[in-house]
């Protein structure tokens, strides 16, 4: 006889939740009728409950046929769904134990209007703010056409040029890393890391090769495949070795290693440069944080590469770490979940 008064204080846990949370709450049973929903899921579409109760799951979303269709599958969906004045997160549940189905709906009209105004200033600021900054590469390109420059004028047209490259690349960064803190999607397909890991070597050897800097690699072959977005991995390990590149003295070599097994594939980029003073390791990651050999050394960069690789890295399930000794180089080391093999 204790069963029931254990099933009572479930069954009455179960209703005040259903009364206390914000997210609306349809329950059907196998034929699909509706058996219950709270005030909540009453509200979100402005309707009673006597409209609902009763009646077929689908009439009540027939304006929505993705919805609909969503509904009759099995396993876990989500969808959005726009009504007149709002916008749903709506979620069908696993099949309930007697066969009936729940329904979680979730009113995310404000995040939606936040995230759609925040992608409208992001395109903003980067058309606003490139612009300008072709026009000053044209018009220096141009000056550069009028004749013949002295030393000192073409040194200032190169400067112009390599200043306004500069920034246009940090806005480019700073694009980006919106658009990935934003939840952009990425593109998720298995890929060998080792020809990312090349195309990212083969974008960092101009810099590398003007500040004198030798690249040398140390790849597994093959590696275990991993599933990602090629173009925002080789964007990660590109950062990587930028990153050690701006921190090394020319003739200095710099050790790209990857390696791997059938649970996971490690990627390393080590340095001999200034090192990281152990007061800093931690902040490393953070945006816009330029440690203090960077400025002693007045490294080029904004302080958004290793904050965008971190980003990128988590986001394809993975995890990114630092070791360092000061005055002796660092290195940057990530691991991505391999593929399994079927």
């Amino acid at each position: 006889m204790r069963e029931e008064p254990e099933a009572d204080a479930s069954r009455a846990q179960y209703e005040f939740w259903l009364r206390a949370t914000s997210d609306g709450v349809i329950v059907a049973d196998p034929a699909g009728l509706v058996v219950s929903i709270n005030p909540a899921g009453l509200a979100m579409l402005g309707q009673s409950a006597e409209q609902i109760i009763g009646q077929p799951a689908e009439r009540i979303f027939d304006k929505h046929p993705g919805l609909v269709n969503l509904f009759k599958r099995t396993g876990e969906q989500t969808l959005d769904v726009r009504l007149p004045r709002r916008r749903l997160a709506v979620g069908v549940g696993n099949t309930l134990a007697d066969g009936g189905r729940m329904v979680i709906l979730q009113d995310v009209t404000e995040r939606r209007n936040l995230d759609e105004r925040r992608d409208s200033l992001i395109d903003a600021i980067s058309h606003d703010l490139k612009n300008p900054i072709n026009a000053i590469n044209g018009f220096a390109e141009l000056v550069g056409k009028f004749g013949d420059l002295n030393e000192q004028q073409q040194r200032f047209i190169d400067r112009i040029d390599q200043t306004s490259t500069r920034l246009y690349l940090q806005i480019k960064r700073m694009v980006d890393l919106a658009w990935l803190e934003a939840g952009m999607p990425l593109e998720h397909r298995p890929l060998q890391l080792r020809d990312v890991i090349e195309r990212a070597i083969a974008e960092a050897e101009p810099v590398a090769h003007e500040r004198e800097i030798i690249i040398a690699t140390a790849l597994q072959d093959p590696l275990p495949l991993v599933m990602g977005d090629p173009a925002r991995l080789q964007q990660a390990i590109y950062n990587l070795l930028h990153n050690a590149v701006i921190y090394s003295q020319p003739q200095q070599v710099i050790v790209i290693h990857s390696w791997g097994d059938e649970q996971d594939v490690y990627c390393s980029v080590a340095d001999r440069g200034a090192g990281i003073p152990d007061d800093e390791i931690d902040l490393i990651f953070a945006r816009l944080y330029r440690g203090r050999s960077g400025m002693e050394m007045d490294a080029s960069g904004g302080g958004l590469g290793l904050t965008m690789t971190r980003i990128i890295i988590k986001r394809h399930g993975g995890d990114i770490w630092v070791s360092s000794n000061l005055g002796t180089g660092s290195q940057f080391t990530f691991v991505l979940p391999a593929m399994a093999e079927n």
